[in-house]
């Protein structure tokens, strides 16, 4: 609903919304559920919007791995109620919305499937501005007659724009072959936050100079600079702009939409948005947003990260290192790993650091500073080194690529060709394993693109399986009784228990029923002392009969052992995370260096070997198994 200005509006600036994704991802962890996206979504159709950003990046996996969702159902739902305003996902290529490359088969069953639920515009990047790995991507839209923004990934090797990699010259070039395989429009896409005005104003200008499709600017507030960028890449002619509403806004999100609004009303670039309506729209998430506020990074009081002028971390990474580093309870080492970033990506060849690529470099440099220096290699940075990502903006350190692919599966020789080449056909074969199961190819490439946690899901989602409590969406109840609890603490009146040993259960153990009203509760009472003596008993009338339900029999699960005895080896969890596949048997042969378990951590594939040579005594977990810290996964012996 755009309002009427005092001048002629000669070319408005065009706004893409993205509070339903990248709003959210970047500051909240990816985790705000449908069900509040619904309240509000016809209004934002109504807004005037070049697109709303709704779906891809991280939603899809968090929507199966941590919310019970099912991603494509999101789509659809949201498709209903804004059926006037382009529905738009970020595609990585040849990763989809996964962390590696995926083969052709699966990428254009899913760009088809995509379009079919109600996806209009595609932004396709690639982590290493590897143009091959559009090849695929871009054909299976173009079948499906939508919209292809082909993006590039900006990036930096210095303080500003220049130097020997990413400079005017290396953007340009890369303008002009996206535009020439077919691309509708063009996305820089700056997901640190690290462009500033004057290196906007100039990039923006030599692109509208040198291409003829439009260009849309995406970039994130974490440095600060976002809106000072925005204002001088309008100034250039830039043709679209990302921002958020406000509440998922800044920090490390985009720009606020409302203010931005403003600062061009009257002018030739006006937007023509309705900020009373902006406003209301935003009052709807300021509503929903303490249900989500666990995720928020609390840890520094600035709002911004000028740090990330130095480290050139990414918003989403940056809320998924803190929550990372949390679950290793090792937080307090942040500094330690923005210091090990740097080294870490040169030695890598300077990749963009944008998913997957920044979780690939992110989550190296975590373990490099936990184990020590490429002590702990997940499958992910093998299979990034040997070439199956692309091919990186400058060449890989000798060493550090010769020391990453020792032993690895596919060779220590890294490939020189379109990774996707090499990658057999896979989706026969996921519809193999989700046979009896899968009802659609949704339901397939869920499996596809996420093995371990996209087959729990669908488990989950056919009720095969009981969904774990902690999936379930916090309501504004259990909010309001964190505050209660909150101001408790605050006022004093909440004494900490002091902490008992439990004792030991004896034989004279005695279970009682204890009612409360229409409820009843089963006790356990031992005597401890003396025998008891009972004076009276005088049976008080009860409203109505209740009849105690027997008690269920349940499994006793078996507890998994804290120590192990003389002359055997653990093989514990480095950081909490879960088991993806056991290797060996119990009562199999290992020498040291075997393979034992395959495990995840942080969403990289970690292979955990045995560090002696000896006999597999005993396996504690199973496929697909949360594990904590420190928790005995294998014993040798």
């Amino acid at each position: 609903m755009p309002t009427k200005g005092k001048k002629e509006r000669k070319n408005p600036v065009k706004i893409a919304d993205t509070t339903f994704r990248d709003g959210h991802q970047s500051s909240l962890a990816t985790r705000m559920r449908t069900e509040d996206m619904l309240p509000i979504a016809e209004e934002m159709d109504k807004a005037g919007f070049f697109s709303m950003e709704v779906w891809g990046g991280a939603t899809f996996d968090v929507c199966t791995r941590f919310l019970n969702e099912d991603p494509w159902e999101r789509v659809r739902i949201l498709k209903r109620h804004m059926p006037n305003t382009p529905l738009q996902m970020l595609l990585r290529g040849q990763n989809l919305v996964g962390y590696r490359n995926y083969a052709d088969d699966v990428v254009t069953a899913f760009v088809h499937k995509a379009a079919e639920v109600g996806i209009d515009i595609f932004r396709v990047f690639d982590a290493l501005n590897d143009e091959r790995n559009f090849e695929t991507s871009f054909a299976a839209i173009k079948e499906c007659k939508k919209h292809i923004q082909a993006t590039i990934c900006y990036s930096l090797t210095e303080r500003r724009l220049g130097g020997h990699v990413f400079n005017i010259e290396y953007f340009v070039n890369k303008a002009k072959t996206l535009q020439d395989m077919g691309a509708d429009t063009l996305c820089i896409k700056d997901m640190a936050g690290l462009i500033s005005p004057y290196d906007a104003y100039e990039l923006i200008k030599a692109l509208k100079e040198n291409i003829g499709i439009p260009i849309h600017l995406h970039t994130h507030y974490t440095s600060g600079m976002a809106s000072m960028s925005y204002l001088k890449a309008i100034e250039a002619g830039v043709d679209i702009v990302d921002c958020s509403l406000a509440p998922f806004a800044l920090r490390s999100s985009q720009p606020a939409v409302e203010p931005i609004v403003v600062a061009l009303q009257g002018t030739p670039r006006d937007s023509g948005l309705d900020l009373n309506h902006l406003f209301k729209m935003g009052q709807h998430i300021e509503s929903i947003a303490p249900k989500y506020r666990g995720f928020l990074d609390l840890t520094k009081m600035s709002v911004i990260d000028t740090g990330v002028l130095l480290h050139q971390v990414p918003g989403g990474m940056t809320t998924n290192l803190v929550s990372q580093l949390k679950q290793a309870e090792a937080l307090d080492r942040i500094d330690e790993v923005y210091e090990e970033l740097p080294r870490t990506r040169k030695d890598m060849g300077y990749p963009p650091l944008v998913t997957p690529t920044s979780q690939i470099v992110g989550i190296q440099a975590v373990q490099n500073v936990l184990f020590g220096r490429y002590k702990m290699i997940s499958r992910e940075v093998k299979d990034y080194a040997y070439g199956l990502y692309g091919k990186t903006p400058v060449p890989m350190d000798k060493k550090v690529q010769k020391l990453i692919l020792k032993g690895y599966e596919r060779g220590e020789k890294p490939i020189t060709c379109r990774a996707a080449d090499i990658l057999e056909p896979e989706l026969e074969k996921a519809k193999e394993a989700t046979k009896g199961i899968a009802k659609d190819t949704g339901d397939v490439l869920i499996y596809a693109l996420y093995p371990t946690t996209g087959m729990r899901f669908l488990r989950w989602k056919y009720g095969l399986e009981e969904p774990p409590p902690e999936v379930k969406p916090k309501t504004l109840e259990e909010v309001k009784r964190e505050d209660e609890l909150i101001a408790k603490a605050r006022a004093g009146k909440l004494v900490e228990k002091a902490e008992k040993a439990v004792p030991e259960k004896g034989h004279g153990l005695r279970t009682f029923n204890v009612f409360v009203e229409d409820e009843y509760y089963e006790v356990q009472v031992e005597e401890v002392g003396g025998s008891p003596v009972v004076t009276a008993y005088s049976p008080s009338p009860s409203k109505k009969a209740v009849v105690p339900p027997k008690p269920e029999k349940k499994e006793e699960t078996p507890k998994t052992p804290t120590s192990v005895a003389e002359g055997e080896t653990a093989i514990v969890a480095p950081m909490p995370g879960m088991v993806i596949q056991y290797k060996v048997d119990v009562g199999d042969k290992v020498k040291s260096g075997d393979l034992v378990v395959l495990f995840e951590a942080m969403k990289m594939e970690n292979a955990l070997t045995s560090p002696v040579n000896g006999t597999v005594k005993s396996i504690n977990f199973k496929k697909g198994d949360s594990v904590n810290k420190n928790q005995i996964l294998a014993v040798i012996g």
